[in-house]
């Protein structure tokens, strides 16, 4: 067996579009091109989600309730975040859509894309094209930013946020 040498960030946005995909059938090549990962990187990160407990050992479905739990009370200590310079970008964590419904905000975060219509402080995607995989899926974009409010938002937004990923993870 392979050692385990820590997840990677990409790895939660793996998962993110397992379950995103609810139950349609889907090859390791459509999660990477998808993605815009590589199709041995996916692997990788199913072998380490494996090992962490968060996929059975089919690698096929995810363990909803352990992922739900490592993203609503650890990830915040193993990908933590922290706002960066204004640039221009798609609005993420509470400046996205969904939350901006549920609270007002002077601020705006964005993950920075120079094609991003809006202008906020960057928040750091956990991967270097995954602006490229939220603007072909609406439901991993929200899974996403609910994740990224978990990072870098206050209780009240993290526990708007928490509400909402038990809804779509754990059903």
């Amino acid at each position: 067996m392979r050692k385990h040498n820590g997840m990677r960030p990409q790895d939660v946005v793996i998962l993110l579009k397992i379950i995103s995909l609810a139950d349609k059938p889907w090859q390791l090549k459509d999660l990477a091109h998808e993605l815009s990962i590589s199709a041995s990187e996916v692997s990788e990160s199913l072998n380490r989600s494996y090992l962490a407990g968060l996929i059975d050992y089919d690698k096929r479905k995810v363990r909803r309730q352990s992922l739900m739990e490592f993203l609503q009370y650890g990830l915040h200590y193993v990908f933590p975040q922290h706002p960066g310079a204004v640039v221009n970008g798609i609005p993420t964590a509470h400046s996205h859509p969904f939350m901006r419904n549920h609270f007002e905000s002077n601020e705006v975060y964005v993950w920075p894309d120079t094609l991003g219509k809006n202008r906020g402080h960057s928040i750091e995607p956990f991967y270097q094209k995954q602006i490229n995989a939220v603007k072909i899926d609406e439901a991993l974009y929200l899974l996403l930013a609910l994740v990224d409010v978990i990072r870098v938002g206050r209780i009240r937004e993290v526990n708007v946020a928490v509400d909402k990923l038990k809804e779509i993870i754990l059903s």
